[in-house]
């Protein structure tokens, strides 16, 4: 095989890589803009049918490749986003608001779903967690791993429900919240072994 012809084969196998990484990008991105609640349901399930840790310090995972958080793991919980909007940085007003409504009508979709399964929930609300007091009592681990990924949404919880490995006790909370106005809506699940609870902030 003559030297052009070995040139214009890595140019092909390049183009092939090219348009390879041209199409995940278009998926990564397609995925964290639009929100499928089967999808959701599917990953949530997935949370539900993993053991949880017993012990050990809280953990978060980050993706080998983008860098982006993936999952918490502590214990007898884990945290993980189910669906990410695109960045609000340098949107219009209207499409800003666009964009929250949105990501508020994809967790009511999602609640709404999870109430025909398991019945109505209840609201564990964050804002203690937000403005906390300091000095102040350590607050539940679940509660400060949700705090670390910078997600204050006030949780809708169920539990405790038979949805673990074996027909366990399960307690499922879901929220949506960003951590500042340009930061991508994040809607998380939360899935442990122990119910989940406000934190009584120390007066």
């Amino acid at each position: 095989m003559g030297a052009l012809m070995v040139r214009i084969r890595i140019w092909e196998s390049v183009g092939r890589v090219l348009a390879w990484m041209d199409e995940q990008e278009h998926a990564v991105t397609h995925q964290h803009d639009t929100f499928n609640r089967g999808r959701a349901v599917v990953d949530l399930d997935a949370l539900l049918a993993e053991p949880l840790r017993g012990g050990g310090p809280t953990e978060l995972e980050y993706d080998p490749y983008t860098g982006e958080w993936v999952r918490t793991r502590g214990e007898g919980f884990v945290l993980a986003p189910l669906w990410e909007s695109r960045s609000l940085y340098g949107v219009s007003y209207e499409e800003w608001h666009d964009v929250v409504d949105g990501g508020d009508l994809n967790a009511m979709s999602l609640v709404a779903a999870l109430t025909r399964r398991w019945g109505a929930p209840r609201t564990v609300v964050m804002r203690p967690v937000m403005f906390q007091p300091l000095p102040c009592e350590p607050m539940p681990p679940v509660l400060e791993a949700l705090s670390d990924v910078d997600n204050y949404g006030d949780l809708t919880v169920w539990g405790p429900v038979p949805a673990g490995p074996g027909g366990a006790a399960r307690w499922v909370g879901v929220s949506v919240k960003h951590c500042d106005e340009k930061a991508p809506l994040v809607l998380m699940a939360v899935v442990a072994d122990r119910e989940i609870v406000e934190w009584e902030t120390p007066l």
